[in-house]
Parts: C-alpha cells; sequence; structure tokens
C-alpha cells in the first residue's frame, strides 16, 4: 500500500520529545546491511528487475521504560529516525536514499521487533521522457516509502552491544503526484549490530496502572475534515492537478486504544476532470461527452488506533454518487493523525487508494466537537 506521509511523523515524534519533562532519556543506534529482490508486483516493470539490490540501514532510537503510560500499554516500543541506503541494481533506478520516522514493536519476551517505518526518498534517476523514459516507476525525484521489517533481536550481549537479523519490505512510489508511477517493492534479508547507551542505568519498565482501557470512553463526536493536495492521471504529460475532499463523520471511541467512525466525503478533482477532456478526445470510441460530472461522493467506516495523542487511521468507502467511473467504487484511507487542544483540533496526512492503487496523498485540517 502507498501509505505515504513519514515527514508528518517526524513531527509527531518531535512533538513527543517536547512533552516530557524530568524523564530519564535512553538511546540507542542499530547498523544493518541487507540485500534482497524487487518483487515483480506489475508486468510493466519486470524490464526493471535485473540484480539484487543492496544496501545499509541506519537507525536512531528513544528507548521508553513506561514514564509515559501510553508506553506500557503497548509494551514499551522504540521510536526514532531511519536511514536507508539502497542500490537498486539496475541503471534505470539508480540508488535511492531514504528516511523515515518510525516506531519497533516488540514481542515473544523483547526477542522479536516488528519495525513500521513511513518517510520520504530521494531517487537519483527518475523517468524522464528523453533520456530515462525506460523508468516508469519513479516519475519523480521525490518518493514517499514505506517500510515494515521483521528482525530478532538481541540488544545487550555485551556491556550494551547487541545483535539483530530478519528480514523486511521497502516500498517505494509518488502516490500519483505525477506519472509515471508504478512504484517498486523489495523484499530483504539483513543482519547487523545495535548499541545501546548507558545501557547499565536502563532502569526497571514501569508497569501499566491499574485503569480500565474504557475509562478513556467517550460520547459521540462529530468531526468536519478539510483536506487537499495535487495529483495526476496515470497519462504521461497530462499535468498536475489541485483536489478538495469534504469529509463529515461521528466517532466514538470506546477505550484508550480504539476509535471508531462512520461518515461520507464529497471529492471534488481536476485531475478527474482533465482525464474526461482527454478521453473524450483521445478514445471517442469511449463513448464519453466531456460533460460527465468529476465529483463523487462516498459514504466510509473507520477506526482508529490511538498512541497518546497520535492516531493510526483506517478507513473504507464506497461511492453511492459515481457517474465517471474512476478506477473502482470500493476506496480506503490510510494515515495518520495528530491531535490538538484537548482533542478538539486536529491535522492529518491520509493516502486514499483503490486497493493497492492510489490516487492521492491528502494533507487535512480538521475540527472534531
Amino acid at each position: 500500500m502507498k501509505i505515504k506521509f513519514g515527514f508528518i511523523l517526524f513531527i509527531f515524534l518531535v512533538q513527543f520529545a517536547s512533552a516530557q519533562q524530568n524523564e530519564m532519556k535512553f538511546h540507542s543506534i542499530e547498523a544493518e546491511y541487507f540485500y534482497g529482490s524487487i518483487i515483480k508486483h506489475n508486468p510493466d516493470i519486470s524490464h526493471l528487475i535485473t540484480r539484487h539490490p543492496r544496501g545499509i540501514i541506519l537507525s536512531y532510537n528513544r528507548k521508553p521504560y513506561g514514564y509515559n503510560q501510553w508506553e506500557a500499554r503497548y509494551n514499551y516500543p522504540d521510536w526514532g529516525f531511519t536511514y536507508i541506503y539502497q542500490d537498486l541494481e539496475n541503471p534505470f533506478l539508480g540508488q535511492n536514499h531514504s528516511i523515515y520516522g518510525h516506531f519497533n514493536f516488540y514481542f515473544l519476551n523483547r526477542s522479536l521487533s516488528i519495525g513500521i517505518g513511513q518517510g520520504v526518498a530521494y531517487a537519483s534517476n527518475p523517468y524522464d521522457p528523453e533520456t530515462n523514459f525506460e523508468n516508469n516507476a519513479y516519475g519523480s525525484h521525490f518518493l514517499s516509502s514505506t517500510l515494515l521489517k521483521f528482525n530478532y533481536v538481541n540488544e545487550n550481549i555485551y556491556q550494551g552491544i547487541g545483535l539483530r537479523a530478519g528480514f523486511g519490505i521497502i516500498h517505494y512510489s509518488n502516490a500519483n503526484l505525477k506519472a509515471p508511477n508504478n512504484s517498486t517493492n523489495s523484499i530483504y534479508m539483513s543482519a547487523g549490530l545495535s548499541y545501546t547507551f548507558n545501557a547499565i542505568s536502563f532502569p526497571y519498565y514501569i508497569p501499566e496502572e491499574p485503569l480500565l482501557s474504557s475509562k478513556y470512553a467517550e460520547r459521540i463526536k462529530y468531526n468536519f475534515v478539510f483536506r487537499t493536495g495535487v495529483n495526476e492521471a496515470d497519462v504521461n504529460g497530462l499535468g498536475q492537478y489541485p483536489f478538495a475532499t469534504f469529509s463529515v463523520f461521528a466517532d466514538k471511541r470506546i477505550n484508550y486504544k480504539s476509535t471508531f467512525q462512520v461518515g461520507a466525503d464529497l471529492f471534488v478533482s481536476r485531475m478527474i476532470e482533465e482525464l474526461i477532456k482527454f478521453r473524450t478526445v483521445a478514445f471517442p470510441e469511449d463513448g464519453l461527452t466531456g460533460d460527465e460530472d468529476a465529483r463523487r461522493i462516498g459514504v466510509f467506516v473507520g477506526h482508529e488506533l490511538r498512541f497518546n495523542r497520535i492516531a493510526f487511521v483506517s478507513q473504507l468507502g464506497y461511492y453511492v454518487y459515481w457517474p465517471y467511473e474512476f478506477e473502482n467504487r470500493v476506496y480506503n484511507r490510510l494515515g495518520l493523525k495528530r491531535y490538538f487542544f484537548n482533542d478538539s483540533f486536529f491535522v492529518d496526512v491520509t493516502v486514499k487508494a483503490h486497493y493497492a492503487k492510489a490516487e492521492a496523498v491528502e494533507f487535512g485540517l480538521g475540527l472534531r466537537l
């Protein structure tokens, strides 16, 4: 999924850091080498899969111990920043440099780590109609990127030095910001070392307060959201155009972690307007008149997974008004949200897609009453 909004996650993580007073802070660094393969998820990129990509992963982590109660509820996850250098081992793709905000969640007595990162990448050799038309995966230098990794970890083999080994997936795409946008997915194996600073002084984990999670339940709240951005159709050179999305929904928080939603969206897209005009001229056999309405109305259900004032948003929708058949009637939205002022206002960054095909990255501002 082309879920691309990592720089907002950076802001959220900085908010965590600035809000914590009188807290002992522990840190670790990691370095891993990886080697893998590009998955042929689309036959159009077959010519870009030649050799095995490889690279390095460098990470910085904050190591919480339960000073904030949300940490105990999620088994004291790390959070921090990751840098990846990847050589795609293909002359048309070149090399990518990416940076992420990440969380590492721990299981099996903290011997299994599952890391999730969202970020932005710089592609050294994107599509160019004259000099690199073979690269139909990346339409621009700047991409969004998703990182998912699974590692065996032993964090303190000797005086804070640790070992880690595992596998993961790196996804690059520009989320339809600019065509072409076939994207790449690399699956890899990795191994490396970590170092925890001042590990000998790391405190015992503070247990979760014996309070029911349901005490965080709230009455039904009503939300109004405006989202915008730019995107481009899958027609090279058609151009980038702005869009606007207006959303109204009700939500019900049932406990510390979960909030459920139901609502409606109105989508206004200049890109679809231009695509209709293009198809009317280029493909008269399609029977389009050029007067088709580019607006769409959808209804959706959703869920928020809360991390203090941060939430991971997932929504599934269906177009009840769909006069022009763009993609299909089912859509989904994934993203991150940050609440402010007693949860009365929020900003979010989401990716709206049709199954695994992204339509747009949305930047939103909302009111919750």
